[in-house]
């Protein structure tokens, strides 16, 4: 048993508050039923009923004796947020804003296309990192999400899409790619993927599952250990001097640091990895044809697919996004220099779902936001 099994065993034991089941993986919710004297494929039923029924209430899970439902009442509880805003935009993109506690909400966007249907959730209330052309690191931070409020983005997702027509409100793909940093908060983003992986929840393929990172290294090569998903690095820059600028963390795991990992990510296993590397376009700052020049020599022979994402605004950036003639350049030098190269469609930035636009209500923990005021101010004085 893994100690944070232990840990909500222990709670179970000595603790008068209920176990929370949405946010157990099946390893947690077998030890939690063994340890409630009942046998482990009980995890699987209740799994199913939560995850792929959308049931919250015991009383509903129709196969569990009334005696174990009425036990379960005592003892746990499936908590799931209250939906604040549900937006929609032109192109079918979906943004919820969730609330997660009585001083912060998160947010989530469904983004639809033809084949697939992208599910993009956030990690962190907020983000410590503070990257240049986000607007989630302006808000500053608050805390990690626990288990259950980053599977209950998925578990509202599905019950809020049941009124559309099937064909527009398959999940198919889920993506770390919303508030937060997903490789700062492992301890929970861990169970919460293994969670959307397994057949008795939602039942995604590993390569369907991917988690994005601005660098964190020794996460990096923990996922390699322990987690069998899809990686994307956020990029952005060529070079560590721009990348200090756009991407902070930089300074602690620099680029000859970062690039190594991603050689240990892809590299063994029984099938053939690649990263998924985004690049934000912001005019006349990393667009220039020899910044893509570096970035193929960057690169160099990573097995890797090149993501061009046009810069999406926010209140009060300076950053302007790459004009089309901007993109295209840089996007035939990449593939000229033998890269797989695609350019992202904006979708949802009319209800500021965009990549980058994410921002939810965050009690700033950092006081990113005075100390902001302050700089600004002693600037203007001066």
């Amino acid at each position: 048993m893994t100690q944070q099994n232990s840990e909500q065993v222990t709670e179970l034991q000595y603790s008068d508050s209920k176990l929370d089941l949405l946010g157990m993986d099946r390893e947690a919710m077998e030890a939690f039923f063994k340890e409630a004297g009942e046998k482990p494929f009980r995890a699987g039923q209740v799994m199913k009923w939560i995850h792929q029924f959308g049931v919250s209430d015991f009383d509903e899970m129709t196969n569990l004796s009334k005696s174990l439902r009425e036990k379960l009442k005592k003892i746990a509880l499936i908590r799931t947020p209250k939906i604040v805003a549900e937006q929609h935009s032109n192109d079918g993109t979906i943004k919820w804003l969730l609330e997660v506690d009585h001083h912060n909400s998160i947010e989530t966007v469904f983004i639809p296309e033809k084949n697939r249907g992208t599910l993009c959730i956030s990690s962190q209330v907020g983000c410590a990192l503070d990257c240049s052309f986000c607007s989630t690191g302006k808000q500053g931070f608050n805390r990690n999400l626990e288990n259950w409020e980053i599977v209950a983005q998925m578990w509202v997702a599905n019950k809020a899409l049941g009124c559309l027509p099937k064909e527009e409100r398959r999940i198919t793909n889920v993506v770390f790619m919303g508030m937060g940093e997903p490789l700062l908060n492992v301890t929970h983003v861990f169970p919460a993927a293994r969670i959307l992986m397994d057949d008795f929840a939602y039942g995604l393929s590993k390569r369907r599952v991917t988690i994005s990172t601005a660098g964190v290294v020794p996460a990096i090569d923990r996922i390699k250990q322990e987690l069998d998903v899809s990686l994307a690095i956020s990029l952005h820059a060529p070079n560590n001097e721009l990348r200090d600028i756009l991407v902070p963390i930089n300074k602690k795991y620099p680029l000859e640091v970062l690039m190594p990992s991603l050689y240990r990510f892809v590299e063994g296993g029984h099938s053939k990895k690649h990263v998924t590397v985004e690049y934000v376009m912001i005019d006349k700052l990393n667009d220039r044809v020899e910044h893509a020049q570096q970035l193929v020599d960057l690169l160099g022979d990573l097995p890797c697919k090149v993501n061009l994402i046009p810069f999406n605004p926010f209140p009060n950036t300076d950053y302007q996004r790459s004009s089309n003639n901007a993109i295209h350049r840089f996007r035939e030098v990449l593939e000229e220099g033998g890269l797989n190269v695609t350019v992202r469609k904006t979708r949802g930035d009319d209800i500021d779902a965009a990549c980058g636009q994410l921002a939810g209500k965050v009690s700033d923990r950092t006081k990113r936001t005075v100390h902001r005021v302050e700089l600004n101010l002693n600037k203007t004085a001066n």
